[in-house]
């Protein structure tokens, strides 16, 4: 349902910017990470969980592009696609979902040993650390399937979700609490929504560039370059907040072992204020991260990515690796 609702939110934006088109939606297609659902995410290991059918049939010319969570994408999209499009970021915080007996509770009010429901290591990581009386336990499935887990049985206490889905859902009022970056920083590209096509396609690449939206852009390229020097993934708890005001971007960024004891965090910040310059010719189409961007400053986007690599190094010169590595291996074991 969510993303039929996210499908239908670009094509919608699309059909406004270009009336004489006509768009038809393919019918959902269930992927990987859609199926197994008695499995934790960060165990079945597959980068592509969410993407690989959908790939299949944009590259079988089935349909022209396909609408993502960009959080599901991976740092480097398979040869032949791109993003072609990061739309306007909902708001990227967690949200705390009560069960409706502790309606009006925040998580540091529930009772000691209480079960808080997330399928994110990241998300348990950091609240392990912050909220130690409370239990963290695996829950999987779509939004709608959580909620019902929550709300018909006495399983959990409250459960974690993308604050950015509930709203997109239309359940913001069974958002009790938002959490904030002190409390949980956010997921690499959370809240936004990315356009994958062919690259090499370059009449529906101009189309859908337009709707990108460049602050949304340069935030995603720094926290997807962040990721993809430290070559983390679902199976380590990595994790970013991003602020972009007065032409400067700044990036927090951390990773954390499994049960939050261990971690490191940083912030940097860079300039990205840089003019749009008309740079016609093979630049165009310069991928970063994934991200095809013709309408955003090249010299910001490479900048916005440098930070994004610069930070990772930083960590990793203060020993992200063993943490990331050991947090990996503690979770194959698991």
């Amino acid at each position: 349902q969510l993303a039929r609702i996210q499908t239908d939110s670009v094509v919608e934006m699309l059909r406004e910017l270009y009336p004489d088109l006509h768009f038809e939606i393919a019918v959902a297609m269930s992927t990987t990470g859609d199926k197994i659902l008695d499995t934790a995410l960060s165990k079945i290991g597959e980068k592509s969980l969410f993407t690989k059918e959908l790939e299949n049939a944009l590259e079988r010319n089935e349909v022209d592009l396909v609408v993502h969570s960009l959080k599901d994408l991976p740092t480097s999209l398979p040869p032949g696609f791109t993003i072609g499009a990061v739309c306007k970021r909902e708001n990227p915080l967690d949200a705390v979902v009560f069960h409706p007996k502790n309606c009006g509770k925040t998580l540091s009010l529930l009772p000691e040993k209480s079960v808080i429901g997330t399928s994110s290591l990241r998300r348990a990581a950091q609240l392990k650390k912050k909220f130690p009386h409370l239990e963290f336990r695996d829950i999987r499935g779509n939004l709608n399937t959580r909620l019902k887990k929550l709300d018909e049985k006495e399983d959990f206490s409250a459960i974690i979700l993308a604050a950015a889905g509930l709203r997109r859902m239309g359940w913001e009022n069974r958002i009790g609490q938002l959490l904030s970056p002190e409390d949980c920083l956010y997921a690499v590209g959370q809240g936004a929504l990315a356009v994958e096509v062919r690259a090499k396609d370059q009449e529906i690449l101009n189309m859908v560039s337009a709707l990108h939206d460049a602050d949304t852009v340069l935030r995603c390229i720094a926290e997807r370059a962040f990721m993809k020097r430290l070559e983390g993934g679902c199976s380590v708890p990595v994790a970013v907040n991003t602020v972009l005001k007065d032409g400067q971007l700044y990036l927090t960024g951390a990773v954390y072992s499994l049960d939050g004891s261990d971690s490191l965090k940083e912030t940097m910040q860079t300039s990205v204020h840089y003019p749009q310059q008309n740079e016609d010719g093979p630049n165009d189409d310069v991928q970063r991260v994934g991200i095809t961007a013709k309408n955003v400053p090249g010299q910001a986007q490479e900048a916005a990515e440098n930070l994004g690599v610069e930070l990772a190094s930083l960590l990793l010169s203060k020993g992200a690796k063993h943490i990331l590595s050991v947090a990996r291996q503690l979770n194959d074991a698991r």
